[in-house]
């Protein structure tokens, strides 16, 4: 099933993590975990955030995926199913 994960990453926590280098390291992190079709970063409310586009079967691996992101950047994390056009219109 293909997901949307949208996070927002708090101002001060952003700053903190991206002067120490961490904020890097979890994005590099999570982008080769879940191996996305796309992933884009962008300001959401003026803070960090971003939407991976990702394929992901097993529902049991989302505290895996979400907890580095809870833990090591106190983000907000929204998941749920995205189709694309040809799904959506039966055309697959």
């Amino acid at each position: 099933m293909r997901l949307m994960l949208r996070f927002t990453i708090p101002v001060e926590k952003g700053n903190e993590a991206a002067a120490d280098g961490s904020l890097a390291d979890a994005i590099k992190d999570l982008v080769e975990q879940l191996n996305p079709e796309a992933a884009y970063f962008h300001l959401q409310d003026g803070m960090r955030a971003g939407t991976i586009y990702f394929q992901e079967s097993d529902q049991a691996r989302m505290a895996v995926i979400n907890e580095p992101l809870f833990a090591k950047l106190n983000a907000a994390i929204d998941i749920q199913p995205a189709v694309s056009l040809d799904e959506l219109t039966g055309k697959l």
